[in-house]
């Protein structure tokens, strides 16, 4: 997977998109997919722990240099405690406007001005970096399709891989490819989480969260998921 450059969060809008068509798929479910991509992030990283089922800043000075994260690091530190599932979808709205954000200073997205009704200014992205975009989709499918062994996949790229799958991204793998490889993203799942029995309970718990709130739907990414917890 690319280094140094978008945040996991970031790469999961990225593999959202169809290269063919230039449009995104899923965007009812993207807010929630990429805040379940950086609270899994931070949660690998150790910056957010598990304590009795909320997750907690490790360190309120910690930072990570990646906008996208510590935004949410801070929103986290600046909120009475909530729970895991409950950082899926509360104002995940927020993290989607980081990864659009850094996303567009990186070069990935475009941003134009439009008009909805032809009365209310919004912004409208565009995919630029078409080939990098094919590139990160087909490197997923391999992770997900294998043949490397799992225990071989970083438990970054596990858990981008698990939640694309998750997520039911079509652009990187169909329905019947999760239920031919459901062994190998189950296994992928418990990589993501495979440095400790705690963080493996995070990433399941945030897993389904973002999957139940997608299949949910209804409110806006924005207003997202107001239910404290």
């Amino acid at each position: 997977m690319p280094d140094g450059s978008p945040s996991p969060a970031a790469l999961l809008y990225l593999l959202a998109w169809d290269t063919t068509r230039l449009r995104l798929t899923g965007e009812t479910r993207l807010a929630y997919l990429v805040r379940a991509g950086a609270l899994t992030e931070l949660a690998q990283r150790g910056l957010l722990v598990d304590v009795d089922g909320v997750a907690t800043p490790a360190d309120p000075d910690a930072r990570t240099g990646d906008p996208v994260l510590d935004g949410l690091l801070e929103l986290v530190e600046e909120s009475r405690p909530r729970r895991w599932k409950t950082w899926v979808t509360l104002r995940a709205g927020v993290t989607l406007d980081a990864v659009h954000a850094q996303l567009t200073a990186g070069g990935w997205l475009r941003a134009g001005k439009k008009r909805t009704l032809g009365v209310f200014p919004s912004v409208e992205y565009e995919l630029e970096r078409v080939p990098g975009v094919v590139a990160l989709q087909q490197e997923v499918r391999q992770v997900i399709e294998g043949p490397v062994p799992v225990t071989e996949v970083s438990d970054r790229d596990a858990a981008l891989a698990a939640l694309a799958a998750a997520a039911e991204l079509g652009t990187v793998v169909t329905a019947a490819d999760r239920k031919r490889h459901r062994e190998r993203i189950e296994a992928l799942t418990e990589r993501s989480g495979a440095a400790a029995p705690a963080l493996r309970k995070v990433v399941h718990e945030v897993r389904t969260a973002m999957v139940v709130a997608a299949t949910a739907g209804g409110a806006t990414a924005g207003g997202a998921g107001a239910t404290a917890g």
